[in-house]
C-alpha cells in the first residue's frame, strides 16, 4: 500500500482518504490547501510499508473513503492507529462485490481479466459520467500503469473475498444517483440497514468531487445537507 501525506505545523485538522481502485494523489491533492493535514492511502497491493505519520494532537479527524476504499478502510483501520470523529463512505459500501450491495460478482470477475487501455478508457467514461467530463477533468486522471491496475484489483478481489462482516461506524454515506460503477439501487440497499448512518443522494456520478473547491468544503457539505430517512429512494435531493 501507498501513502501520501502533507503536513502543516499550524494545523489542528486532518483529512484522511481512502482512494478507489486505481487511484493515485494526483486524483486528490488538488482537493487539498493549507487549511488541514491530509493522508491518502492508495494502490493496496504496492509492496511498500505502511507509512503512519508521528503522533499529533488534532481537534478534528475526518475519514472520507470513496469506491473500493469503503471496504479498505474498514479492513486496514485495525492496523492504523487513527482514529477519526468522522467518517464519511463516498459511491462504495463496506461489501463490495455483491449483487445485493455492491458491484456485482460476475462484473467485478470478469474485469479481473479484462484490464486493456480500451477497457480502462471505458471506465473513466462511467467514472464521471461523460466525455466532456472526463476533458475537463484530465489533470486529475489517475496515471497507473495497467499491470499496478491489475495487481491492485487481484489482491483487492482476493481480499474482498476474505471479508468478515462489516462491523466500521459510517457517520455519513453520500451516493450518486448516476454512479455507473457502485450502482444506487445497491448501495441505498445496504444503507437502509445501517442503522446510524445518514444517507445523502446526490444526482451526480461515481466520481463528483471536483464539485468542491476542497475536502473542506465538502465535509461542510456533507454535514449541512439534509439526509434521507432509512427506506426512502425517491425523495432524492436534486
Amino acid at each position: 500500500m501507498k501513502t501520501y501525506i502533507r503536513r502543516r505545523d499550524k494545523n489542528t485538522e486532518l483529512v484522511v482518504v481512502y482512494g478507489g481502485w486505481g487511484t493515485d494523489e494526483n486524483v486528490f491533492a488538488p482537493l487539498c490547501n493549507d487549511e488541514f493535514d491530509f493522508i491518502l492511502f492508495y494502490n493496496y497491493s504496492a509492496d511498500e510499508a505502511l507509512v503512519i505519520p508521528e503522533t499529533k494532537k488534532y481537534d478534528k479527524i475526518t475519514l472520507i473513503a470513496w469506491s473500493l476504499g469503503v471496504w479498505a478502510a474498514e479492513y486496514l483501520a485495525p492496523r492504523i492507529n487513527i482514529i477519526p470523529d468522522l467518517t464519511i463512505a463516498v459511491n462504495g459500501t463496506p461489501i463490495p462485490a455483491d449483487d445485493h450491495y455492491g458491484i456485482p460478482l460476475s462484473v467485478f470477475e470478469t474485469a479481473l481479466d479484462n484490464i486493456t487501455e480500451e477497457n480502462i478508457e471505458r471506465f473513466y467514461l462511467r467514472m464521471f459520467g461523460s466525455i466532456k467530463k472526463i476533458e475537463v477533468n484530465t489533470d486529475i486522471v489517475f496515471q497507473r500503469t495497467l499491470k499496478s491496475l491489475n495487481d491492485e484489483l487481484r489482491w483487492l478481489y482476493n481480499r474482498i473475498m476474505e471479508q468478515k462482516e462489516p462491523g466500521f461506524r459510517w457517520d455519513y454515506a453520500v451516493s450518486g444517483e448516476k454512479d455507473n460503477i457502485f450502482a444506487a439501487c445497491n448501495q441505498i440497499s445496504y444503507w437502509n440497514k445501517t442503522e446510524n448512518t445518514k444517507h445523502i443522494i446526490l444526482p451526480l456520478s461515481h466520481f463528483f468531487f471536483y464539485k468542491w473547491r476542497s475536502f473542506a468544503d465538502f465535509i461542510k457539505f456533507v454535514e449541512e445537507s439534509p439526509f434521507h430517512a432509512k427506506g426512502t429512494i425517491n425523495d432524492k435531493q436534486s
